[in-house]
């Protein structure tokens, strides 16, 4: 115990020397620091001076009478209600979207609402998006912030009900009230909300349909909602926010511009985008962005309990404290406890003096030995800890009723990766989506894989991953991304899959050059192997899975340029007698099936019409969604049929597919593309006929090359064979071959 208090004292020391050697900034002696019943703590203020940069300005308007904090300039419409300077979170009033009818179908009361942040992040772990109605469509779009910038995303939900009777409080599953996840690292808001009939199904007891992102914990569905809610303007929303723009590391370069003030604060890089945050360290409390601004906890005061107070006094120092026995007692050889001293006999000063230097060394020994023991324990404790809340012991469950083999399955520790991946660099980003950052890393034996960090999960995006580790365990198909092991001891899942070096379809697609052109035989063998892959999934595979999330960006291309299907977060397996799924609605606009869209009902012929947008893609360089064309026209999709139905299908091909395509091959791809995207699932072919009917092309115009080469064969044969003129037969008749064969010497 003594040894500790000492270690603790040294770190005092050291803190304080730190703290000499950085130069402070710290808001000016007169910052106001509230506004009505909000407490503003640095790095937030509300004038030139108090805060850290513009971006934490608070703005007390008390125009009304009532002081009210709004975040930014008083040209903002941001309430902020809270801040937390532990959490790193700021609570603000967000607004909710409405689309309000009268009995005769008419919009009486319509809008829409966006909000644009100067830098701060919608909490993607403490927000829901809300929509609440029983004939409703609602979707969020914005700009999200990305390792390279800003990016677009859009989100949305459906909610349908056509009694009152089915609708039941606290329930957000689709029927009155449905709720999805955001997106990571979300910088503006713009909602929307729709009805498929004006209300006019539903007149008896729902005239309004409500979108809205509000915190999670704040908002529990009522039946009541679908009424009341007109009556609601602002509901609570979370923010992340951080300071700066770089990580913990690169800002300590710099102690000047370091926020971290305190002497005893530690630095944390944010998990919703770029910057970091501060805390005080573990024992002490207050602002760390303050100098001095961390103060000791005293142990002794806030939990006299620490010590028995009768056999022991209690000891506080700088982010700790001890026990040590009080006079009359000993410590009993636990280090926690004590007991009455036993009578000893008188030793020699000399003895003591020798035993006691020899104690003072097992002791340094001893404590040494102690604290890298508790620090190994930790660690364990917290490997175990993250194996639990990753879902270890649910993935264990899963392989178990799943009955799947993962021999080939290897389990990484958490610094194997690390190594693999430079810890994590952001150099070695490969990509990132809904489920997780994608990094590159090579092992200690030298293979090349990509190693995927999921994030934060929470339950719902836990059983995303732990799905996606079970049905990538079930497949063995060369067209299929090799799942190679996985990681559950670390702060977030890692999974290690086989490295695919050449990027997506979709960038081969839209980035074509000369160098490396897509062609005709190119885009036939890719769909063929995306189509073959699919099938098995569908039907070879012990336990049909559905990928539900098909579209070229989760198509990749290896070394050779052979497809091979990717990220199953969302996909999920089926029993046998299974013929659908009803889950709430995922998957990306463009490739979405119109039919899952509105039933909620996921079948194999919703992956046949993701397909056949890809297959739309390879045929017509086209993305699946594009701002360039008409608003009509926006989804590749509608504008495929629509070009088809007026006959405009070789004004929409790609140049190089006219080329090197038979007019009839390019017409019988269409017409399956045409199939597959039948608004009616039952007509769409399975992905058994779709493979059978690519493959029928492909040998179409293998033979039609094989013809083609065969003719251009006969050509050069006729033209050796011509007769040769006067010149040339008596230029031959010179020439003698000696018909005796060579003998040696």
């Amino acid at each position: 115990m003594a040894f500790r208090g000492m270690l603790l004292q040294q770190k005092f020391l050291l803190g304080a020397l730190i703290l000499a050697a950085t130069a402070a900034s710290q808001p000016n002696s007169n910052c106001n620091n509230t506004c009505g019943n909000l407490s503003i703590p640095y790095p937030f203020g509300t004038s030139e001076g108090c805060y850290l940069d513009p971006s934490f300005l608070i703005t007390c308007n008390d125009s009304s009478g009532t002081p009210k904090p709004f975040l930014g300039r008083n040209t903002s419409n941001i309430d902020v209600l809270d801040i937390s300077l532990l959490d790193g979170e700021l609570r603000i009033l967000s607004f909710v979207a409405r689309d309000c009818y009268n009995k005769s179908g008419l919009r009486v009361n319509h809008r829409n609402y966006q909000v644009t942040l100067p830098k701060f992040t919608v909490s993607y772990t403490r927000n829901k998006f809300t929509v609440v109605g029983c004939d409703t469509y609602a979707y969020i779009s914005g700009a999200v912030q990305a390792t390279s910038g800003l990016k677009n995303y859009a989100t949305g939900c459906i909610s349908l009900c056509d009694r009152i009777e089915i609708v039941v409080n606290g329930s957000c599953s689709g029927i009155g009230c449905c709720q999805t996840s955001i997106p990571e690292g979300v910088r503006s808001l713009n909602a929307k909300v729709r009805s498929f009939d004006n209300h006019t199904a539903v007149l008896g007891f729902n005239l309004c349909g409500f979108g809205f992102v509000v915190e999670e914990e704040a908002y529990n569905f009522s039946i009541s909602d679908l009424t009341y809610l007109r009556n609601i303007v602002t509901v609570p929303v979370v923010l992340d926010w951080a300071v700066g723009n770089e990580t913990c590391e690169d800002a300590q370069k710099n102690m000047t511009g370091y926020a971290c003030k305190a002497e005893y604060s530690e630095c944390y890089n944010s998990t919703n985008g770029p910057g970091y945050r501060c805390n005080c360290s573990s024992g002490f409390q207050g602002n760390p962005y303050l100098p001095h601004g961390c103060t000791d906890i005293d142990e002794c005061n806030t939990r006299p309990e620490s010590c028995d107070n009768i056999t022991q006094k209690c000891n506080n120092f700088p982010g700790s404290f001890n026990c040590s026995c009080l006079k009359g007692y000993e410590d009993d050889g636990s280090g926690t406890s004590c007991r009455a001293k036993v009578n000893q006999s008188k030793v020699i000063p000399i003895a003591l003096g020798i035993s006691s230097g020899f104690g003072l060394l097992v002791l340094l020994l001893g404590g040494w030995w102690f604290d890298k023991m508790v620090k190994k324990m930790r660690r364990i404790k917290q490997k175990n800890k993250f194996f639990k809340r990753n879902g270890g012991l649910l993935l264990q469950q899963q392989l178990a009723s799943h009955e799947v083999n993962i021999e080939n399955t290897t389990l990484f520790n958490s610094k194997d990766l690390e190594k693999a991946t430079d810890n994590f660099n952001v150099n070695r980003i490969l990509g990132q989506g809904g489920q997780g950052t994608v990094y590159k890393g090579m092992l200690v034996d030298g293979r090349i894989v990509a190693v995927k960090k999921s994030k934060v999960v929470d339950e719902e995006k836990l059983g995303e991953f732990i799905n996606e580790v079970v049905n990538l365990s079930q497949i063995n198909h060369r067209n299929v991304v090799k799942l190679i092991g996985c990681c559950l001891e670390t702060e977030v899942p890692l999974l290690v899959y086989e490295y695919i070096p050449n990027g997506t379809l979709f960038q081969y697609i839209n980035d074509q050059t000369e160098e490396f052109p897509i062609t005709w035989d190119m885009r036939l063998r890719i769909a063929i192997e995306v189509a073959g892959a699919l099938f098995y999934l569908h039907s070879v595979a012990s336990t049909p899975i559905y990928h539900r999330d098909i579209k070229s960006t989760n198509i990749l291309l290896d070394d050779k340029y052979r497809a091979k299907v990717a990220d199953f977060g969302t996909s999920r397996s089926i029993t046998v007698d299974q013929t659908h799924l009803t889950t709430l609605v995922h998957g990306t606009f463009g490739y979405l099936d119109p039919e899952y869209f509105q039933s909620s009902q996921f079948t194999d012929k919703s992956d046949v019409y993701s397909f056949g947008v890809v297959l739309a893609e390879l045929l017509t360089g086209e993305k699946a969604i594009s701002s360039t064309r008409t608003q009509e026209f926006k989804s590749l999709a509608t504008y495929f049929i629509q070009s088809m139905e007026e006959n405009n299908l070789f004004d929409i091909v790609d140049s190089r597919v006219l080329k090197e395509g038979k007019k009839e091959e390019i017409i019988a791809i269409a017409n399956l593309v045409k199939r597959c995207l039948n608004l009616n699932g039952k007509k769409r072919p399975t992905m058994k006929e779709v493979a059978k009917e690519l493959e029928a092309v492909q040998m179409l115009h293998k033979a039609s090359k094989l013809q083609q080469n065969y003719e251009e064969l006969e050509y050069d044969h006729a033209e050796m064979y011509k007769p040769w003129d006067a010149g040339a037969t008596s230029t031959m008749s010179t020439l003698s071959i000696d018909s005796q064969p060579l003998l040696s010497s």
